[in-house]
């Protein structure tokens, strides 16, 4: 046997091995990586940028409420 020959018989046994059923889940139906459901595109935006505006706006609310505490502002 070749040494090209030889170095393509791995290559064939994944190849075989590729070709097997896919692997199926057990909560059925299609696989899906994030953990909540953005069918409605809208209202997924609309959460996310509520979400990030909320999250974003805590430490100038925080520093306006202990500036305001302080009499400063």
């Amino acid at each position: 046997m070749s040494l090209l020959a030889r170095s393509a018989a791995p290559l064939r046994q994944v190849a075989l091995r590729s070709r097997t059923a896919p692997i199926r889940s057990v909560h059925g139906g299609e696989y899906k990586h994030i953990p909540f459901d953005y069918d409605k595109k809208g209202v997924f935006g609309a959460k996310v940028a509520s979400y990030l505006i909320f999250g974003f706006s805590i430490p100038f609310v925080a520093a306006y409420y202990q500036l305001s505490k302080s009499g400063s502002a």
